[in-house]
């Protein structure tokens, strides 16, 4: 099929401030800041940009998709972010066995109100 889609490219998070959000997914997530403007900020993750953007209109004003970022290490990355004052839903969990590894997740709640989560998948012990 020639119009496959190849990748993910770019994620856009409709926030309400951008120098907020932006200093939020920078400094407390630790992802590389590119550049921001008056109404937006461009993030980048492994290859993956972040676009935290003010609503173009009203239809853009909802809380974003759930963003899964990666750890190694969740209970960790879990308390190293709670100390950077970011807020959780939940502490570290199992969300689904499959054979031998276990995928664990902590959601949380980004400068903007979005939820998004932490994620690690381990060997089952």
């Amino acid at each position: 099929m020639e119009n496959k889609i190849q990748k993910i490219v770019q994620i856009g998070v409709p926030v309400k401030d951008v120098e907020r959000a932006a200093s939020f997914y920078s400094e407390k997530l630790g992802l590389n800041l590119l550049f921001k403007t008056d109404t937006m900020a461009f993030l980048e993750t492994d290859g993956i940009r972040i676009l935290l953007t003010l609503p173009e209109n009203d239809s853009f004003t909802h809380p974003s998709s759930v963003l899964y970022f990666q750890v190694e290490d969740i209970e960790a990355a879990f308390e190293a972010n709670k100390k950077q004052g970011i807020t959780f839903i939940d502490e570290p969990h199992i969300i689904a066995r499959m054979g031998d590894t276990e995928t664990w997740m902590a959601f949380f709640y980004d400068s903007e109100e979005n939820t998004h989560a932490l994620m690690c998948e381990k060997t089952a012990e």
